[in-house]
C-alpha cells in the first residue's frame, strides 16, 4: 500500500481509482495529476516505482487536501453560521441549505419522522 497525503491508498486498484481515496481529489484531478506525471492511467497502485510515487506525492502535496481542505470548509460553514446569513440559519438549525423542498423528503438532513398525536380529522 502507498501512502500519499496521510491515506494508504489500495494497491490493488488503478492509480486513477487509488488517488480518489485522498479527501479533495477526485476523478478529473487525479487524471490530471498522473498526466503532469507522464504515469498511464491503466498501471495499477503496486507496479509504481518509487520514482512515480515521489512524482505523485509532489503533485498532491500541491493541492489542498485531507485536514486542510476539511478544516477550511469547516470555517467556511462557522463563518455563515456566525454571520447569521440564511445558509447559515439553515445550517445552524440542520435542514436543507440549499433550496430544496422540506414539505415531504429532506430526511437526510431532518432525521426519522416524529408523529404528531391527533392529527386525524
Amino acid at each position: 500500500m502507498a501512502r500519499i497525503a496521510g491515506v494508504d491508498i489500495p494497491a490493488n486498484k488503478r492509480v486513477v481509482i487509488s488517488l480518489t481515496y485522498i479527501y479533495g481529489i477526485g476523478p478529473t484531478t487525479a487524471k490530471k495529476i498522473l498526466a503532469d506525471c507522464n504515469i498511464s492511467e491503466d498501471i495499477r497502485t503496486k507496479d509504481l516505482s518509487d520514482a512515480q510515487e515521489t512524482a505523485i506525492r509532489q503533485q498532491v502535496d500541491a493541492i489542498k487536501t485531507e485536514g486542510d481542505l476539511r478544516r477550511e470548509t469547516a470555517l467556511n460553514v462557522k463563518r455563515l453560521m456566525e454571520i447569521g446569513c440564511y445558509r447559515g440559519i439553515r445550517h445552524r438549525k440542520n435542514l436543507p441549505a440549499r433550496g430544496q423542498r422540506t414539505k415531504t423528503n429532506a430526511r437526510t438532513c431532518k432525521g426519522p419522522r416524529r408523529t404528531v398525536a391527533n392529527k386525524k380529522k
